[in-house]
């Protein structure tokens, strides 16, 4: 066991050694690199107020002809810049709508000067365009972009008092179930980052932290339907990347908010984000603190048995649930020159939860019939924490681009459960028919993760780029259930029922990305190599699972303008999801007496090719067309079990999915004071596997999610929204899930200068939210209906204080990407 454990870390930190050494080697070479003549033209705008003005267009124009050299956005401060031009006169564009065009220039890049200071341009308001229209200058909802879409939440009356999680079932093609479970165009498998980085959690416990997470802490949500190779291969349906607000001001800053809410119980929730910048340092820090009260209802009817001796199922329940939740954030960068940053952070979580369920089973051989049932109080309690600490670097190494980053983590989880079932056994008249059978079981859980990376980005010449870079990874954890039965007044551990399970992985990997601009035409070119190491060792029931296997993911982008107005592109790339860490734990997890969930340690990855067609016009309308390919899907399988009269879900391997997608997205300014925003995704899903309960298994569904949200703007304080959303009946796996749909509504107020906000946040206004799903297997009989506290109303209060217009905390992307969403909570 020592041995094992000294090899373990000595593989660690050689293979962290090794990363961090060819940073130090690629920074030494590059250095040596000769430089050649670069130009920078820099300049800030300013709005008819002389305030700064964020997101204005501008453009870099070849002074010989007016031609196009490169276009950019100014920031939050109003700045603009132009990096790495070569010899050359240009001619700096400022065009925003309802404001006069302006030009500047020419200026002259050469041997003689090659930095010019443009200077403050204050712009000024078009009276032709504007014919009496209030411009407010901030980012529409929703942008489409060359590789993504964004919403922009920051301004989203909508977002206030809502969670992460419930602003996800707002964006166009993403699905969240009754579990949390996201699902992009009609898809499973997403990887959701915070930041850039890994949220390190499994479903269930990154679900958590989404509700935990509030929205007027988002600035922006990313969808990225198909990364690229710089991205970890993991996540077949594409990456959900979450930007939360970030400080910008030298001084000190911040923002406070306080907000409640209530459905049929109360809500709370709660955040301070504090921001303190000099000349050599940026200290932040952030902490969210929420309370939520809910309730869920859930009604299995099913039939159990063969046909000539059939069992019945009437099962309702009733769970209250809470949830507390802590989050919080801290780090500080340090600016060692103007080209150099070195930065460190921790990032943490703590989640209690207390769970009363009321379980009624009503019991018979005929339908409606009762024969028996049994009374089950069951409760469960929850604790979830996690910690990352993160080492970071980042260096600018000349004026043509070049940069190299380096990153080191170490991140550690802890989760236990603690359940405890009372079950009591009726007769048809409610008497007493046997003794109580008293069980109840804990399961701790802990996982560590360490991991190091390297990035590095050479521009080639001015239309090409090449990026490069290594990362490792190495997880272990180690999941106990301690099952035990109570008998004679007193607990009695149950061995055969109790389990430890260990687990280790090692991921290593390496990519280059090419990037290539012609005249009209953009070019990426892709390849990722990742060498996976993994052992499943189920230490009770003595049986070892180990896999080595190394595969190549390549990904090509290309995008064609066809002319001003029309763009088409096309993408593709190959992707593996491998099974989170829960999943692969063959520990039994009771939801009841008779529902419950078992993992499977035989869980193989499963590898997925897409592709993707796409075209806009004018960027406004965007159409998708996209197809995949799955092999060895893994997906919940729920089953009846004919013998022990229960029903369970297990994680199994289908043999192929083939899905076909398209998404259209129209924004549409209706009335000057009146825009919408549109979204319509169709797919078809269609599973197949040659041996499923001993008989070949298929199954498909053509479906479709409608999104439409309406703004109306009454002047630059005040606005309104509402938003819906329709989900038609759609089959994953062997489960067919009924329609889903709701209609939420907004409203917002700001005050002194926008410092104070007050949003106002109707969720479900008709309780129209609601699951219902059968089983697609015809021999499986079954129907689970569920329905929970969806109709809040809300009230949030935010405050923003201290200094304007800096820059705040660098974003970081940490190097463990993928691995720490596949911590596994125990159910």
């Amino acid at each position: 066991m020592w041995k094992n454990y000294v090899y373990m870390k000595t593989k660690i930190y050689t293979s962290l050694f090794l990363t961090l050494g060819l940073a130090l080697v690629l920074f030494t070479s590059v250095k040596a690199q000769t430089t050649e003549i670069r130009g920078e033209i820099s300049g800030k705008v300013l709005d008819e107020d002389q305030k700064a003005f964020p997101y204005a267009t501008i453009s870099l124009l070849n002074a010989k002809d007016s031609t196009a050299v490169k276009g950019t956005l100014t920031g939050d401060n109003g700045t603009y810049e132009f990096k790495g031009l070569n010899a050359g006169k240009y001619l700096v564009a400022i065009y925003v709508v309802g404001y006069k065009k302006t030009f500047k220039g020419p200026y002259a890049i050469g041997a003689e000067r090659k930095l010019y200071e443009v200077g403050q341009v204050q712009l000024a308001t078009d009276a032709k365009l504007l014919k009496g229209v209030e411009i407010v200058k901030q980012k529409p909802l929703i942008e489409r972009q060359i590789d993504k879409t964004v919403l922009n939440i920051e301004n989203s009356v909508l977002a206030a008092g809502n969670t992460a999680l419930e602003i996800l079932q707002k964006a166009p093609g993403v699905t969240v179930d009754k579990d949390g479970k996201i699902s992009l165009r009609g898809k499973q498998g997403v990887n959701v980052m915070l930041d850039g980085k890994p949220t390190y959690l499994s479903a269930d416990q990154l679900a958590n932290l989404l509700r935990s997470t509030e929205g007027n802490a988002i600035q922006s949500i990313e969808l990225i339907t198909n990364p690229s190779a710089k991205y970890d291969a993991a996540g077949n349906s594409g990456i959900i990347n979450i930007k939360l607000k970030k400080n910008r001001n030298y001084g000190t800053n911040g923002t406070a908010s306080a907000g409640a809410g209530y459905g049929d119980n109360y809500k709370v929730n709660g955040s301070l984000n504090m921001n303190h910048r000099e000349k050599k340092f940026n200290i932040f820090g952030n902490a969210d603190y929420g309370f939520n009260k809910r309730f869920q209802e859930t009604d299995i009817v099913r039939v159990n048995g063969t046909t000539a001796n059939p069992t019945y199922f009437d099962q309702t329940s009733h769970t209250d649930i809470k949830r507390t939740n802590r989050n919080y954030k801290a780090g500080i960068d340090y600016f060692i020159n103007d080209n150099n940053t070195l930065g460190f952070f921790l990032n943490g979580y703590h989640t209690n939860g207390d769970d009363a369920a009321n379980v009624l089973t009503l019991i018979g051989d005929q339908p409606g019939k009762r024969d028996s049932s049994v009374v089950a109080p069951n409760t469960n309690l929850r604790k979830y924490t996690g910690i990352t600490y993160n080492l970071n670097y980042k260096g600018t190494l000349d004026t043509l681009g070049q940069e190299i980053s380096a990153d080191m983590d170490y991140s550690r989880y802890y989760g236990k459960q603690n359940s405890v079932f009372n079950n009591m056994y009726k007769n048809a008249s409610g008497q007493p028919l046997k003794p109580d059978y008293i069980f109840r079981n804990a399961s701790p859980s802990i996982v560590k993760i360490w991991g190091g990376k390297v990035d590095y980005t050479l521009p080639i010449n001015k239309a090409m780029k090449l990026d490069l870079g290594l990362k490792t990874s190495f997880v272990q954890t180690d999941n106990n259930f301690l099952f035990e039965n109570f008998t004679n007044n007193q607990w009695a551990s149950d061995p055969g029922k109790s389990n430890q399970f260990l687990y280790d992985e090692n991921i290593n990997a390496a990519y280059a990305n090419l990037n290539k601009k012609f005249k009209s035409t953009t070019v990426q070119l892709g390849l990722r190599l990742e060498q996976t190491n993994s052992k499943g060792n189920s230490v009770t029931d003595q049986k070892v699972v180990k896999r080595d296997y190394i595969n190549l993911f390549p990904s090509i982008f290309i995008n064609q303008e066809l002319s001003k107005d029309h763009e088409v592109g096309l993408s593709y790339s190959r992707r593996i999801d491998r099974p989170d860490y829960g999943s692969l734990n063959p520990f039994i997890y009771y939801l009841d007496l008779y529902s419950f969930r078992q993992g499977n340690p035989f869980l193989k990855p499963q590898y997925t090719n897409s592709f993707e067609l796409s075209y806009s016009f004018k960027k406004s309308l965007n159409v998708t067309f996209g197809y995949s390919h799955t092999n060895d899907v893994m997906t919940d399988v729920l089953l009846t079990d004919t013998v022990k009269k229960t029903i369970f879900i297990s994680v199994q391997n289908l043999a192929k999915q083939d899905s076909y997608n398209m998404n259209m997205s129209y924004p549409v300014q209706i009335t000057k004071w009146w825009s919408s925003n549109n979204n319509l995704t169709v797919y078809y899903n269609k599973f197949q596997t040659p041996n499923l309960l001993g008989l070949p298994y298929e199954s498909g569904r053509t479906s479709f999610n409608l999104n439409t949200s309406q703004t109306i703007t009454l002047n630059s304080s005040t606005k309104f929204e509402w938003s819906g959303y329709y989900q038609s009946k759609q089959v994953y796996g062997t489960l067919l899930i009924a329609p889903q749909y709701g209609i939420d509504l907004g409203a917002s107020k700001s005050f002194m200068d926008n410092k104070l906000s007050i949003k106002f946040a109707a969720n479900d206004i008709f309780k129209l939210q609601k699951s219902q799903i059968t089983s697609a297997i015809p021999s499986q009989k079954y129907v689970v209906n569920e329905k929970w506290e969806s109709q809040v109303f809300r009230l949030t209060c935010t405050y923003r204080f201290g200094s304007k217009d800096i820059k705040g905390a660098r974003q970081r992307s940490s190097s463990s990407e993928a691995e720490g969403r596949r911590v596994k909570s125990g159910r």
